[in-house]
């Protein structure tokens, strides 16, 4: 096992690194920026390293301040939690030329899994089903209206090397492909240096259903069942839960054995997220996120297994404890990602929190670096809390999610709370009947 580890990141993330650290007797090295001093992972980890000044890219993107910080430390390891750096082949890389261990995929994995056309390629070799389309990126919009023409519109186009909603266009007609292919090439230049797309066929309503994987350094991989991501506005995720209300027990096996044979196939040994749009039956691979994710806590509440744990000890060399057939669902969970947000705009709304009263009681869980007094930085992401309960029922959940919700009191700033609250008294969401446009109702 590791004796120190340094945590590539802030936030709750890190503070949830650093909870499971102290569980397994593992020291922690936190990074922080200048305008982190007061963060509370700077407070709790045994070590404390300023790594640059508040933008991301001169602090937690800077690979150089990071492995000057994990040597000056003398850490075994470093975690990059999600986000930042967490898949980046190029850090993981260069870790490994330190003799320092990377908390998650090789270098290699994270390489391909992070170029979607490459992926796709590579599922579909493993056999697992993905969206009619082309076998890689496109040369020109001439080839892409062919391939339009021949798979039937809508058709959506994708940055090869992207994620997050950028270099991505929905193309109905294709009189509008010719401006879609400049414009969605342009954007994943901007954004990941990479002006590569791929055309798939695309699904008008899908759900978005991932399943969560485990593997170790012993070629044993399983799954932790799925989560129903379609809660999630211009491509990010607002409220997640497992598992979901439209799978039934032959499908929820299918889909599971789907994602561990993708995983199987890239000889993956760690945790990892095999995500998946689902439509009438029928599931098609999407991409792979090659880290932890923000909503791994449902998947925690519901099979009971610490996957935080569960990955430093896959990545210390530790053979996997759990069987496939020893992983089962207990009850449901749910998390709602509390954001510092004007509920109505969606603009951020960075400040000073006045108050700060987290929920309790039976069944809630809340992880935040959040209290009063606390500065929310315009400099990172706008993620407050996440609140996250579980029941034995989803309709239980639902209303002790409502009661946790009513009962956190965030002053100072604006969160998106009213709009949680909103959905969840919502029919089609109390129902079940959820999609990827679920959101266009409340924030167009």
């Amino acid at each position: 096992m590791f004796r120190k580890i340094l945590i590539a990141n802030r936030g709750e993330i890190a503070l949830r690194i650093i909870w499971a650290c102290k569980e397994l007797g593992i020291k922690t090295v936190a990074v922080h920026s200048d305008v982190d001093i007061d963060s509370l992972h700077v407070r709790f980890a045994d070590e404390n390293i300023c790594i640059g000044p508040a933008p991301s890219r001169d602090s937690y993107l800077n690979i150089t301040n990071l492995i000057a910080a994990a040597e000056v430390s003398n850490v075994d390891a470093i975690h990059p939690g999600y986000g930042f750096l967490s898949e980046s082949a190029e850090f993981a890389q260069v870790c490994e030329a330190c003799n320092i261990t990377f908390i998650g995929p090789s270098p290699q994995t994270i390489a391909l899994m992070g170029n979607k056309a490459e992926a796709k390629r590579t599922m579909k070799a493993a056999g697992v089903p993905i969206l009619p389309g082309s076998d890689g990126p496109v040369a020109s919009a001439d080839e892409a209206r062919r391939i339009a023409a021949d798979i039937g519109y809508p058709v959506i186009l994708k940055a090869s090397a992207g994620g997050g909603g950028k270099g991505m266009r929905v193309v109905a007609e294709e009189k509008d492909l010719e401006l879609a292919f400049q414009t969605a090439g342009a954007e994943a230049m901007a954004a990941f240096g990479n002006a590569d797309l791929y055309v798939e066929k695309y699904l008008e309503a899908p759900r978005h259903i991932e399943i969560q994987i485990l593997g170790d350094k012993f070629g044993n991989v399983v799954h932790l069942f799925e989560r129903e991501c379609s809660i999630q506005r211009r491509h990010q995720k607002l409220i997640e839960e497992a598992p979901s209300v439209v799978l039934n027990d032959l499908l929820r096996k299918e889909m599971g054995e789907t994602a561990v044979r993708g995983a199987q196939a890239v000889n993956y040994a760690t945790v990892g997220t095999m995500e998946f749009l689902y439509d009438d039956r029928k599931y098609y691979f999407m991409e792979m996120n090659t880290r932890i994710q923000v909503e791994h806590p449902v998947t925690e509440n519901v099979t009971g297994i610490d996957l935080i744990k569960a990955q430093i000890m896959a990545a210390a060399g530790e053979k996997m404890i759990w069987r496939q057939k020893d992983i089962k669902i207990h009850g449901h969970s749910m998390e709602c990602r509390i954001n510092a947000e004007d509920p109505v705009r969606f603009t951020p709304s960075p400040g000073k929190i006045t108050t700060f009263h987290a929920p309790g009681g039976p069944g809630v869980r809340v992880d935040t670096a959040a209290y009063a007094g606390y500065f929310v930085s315009p400099h990172y992401d706008s993620l407050l809390a996440k609140l996250i309960v579980r029941g034995n029922t989803r309709q239980e959940v639902i209303l002790r999610m409502k009661r946790a919700l009513e009962s956190f009191v965030v002053e100072g700033i604006k969160t998106n709370i009213p709009m949680h609250l909103k959905i969840l008294d919502d029919e089609d969401f109390v129902a079940g009947r959820l999609s990827t446009k679920f959101m266009e109702r409340f924030a167009p």
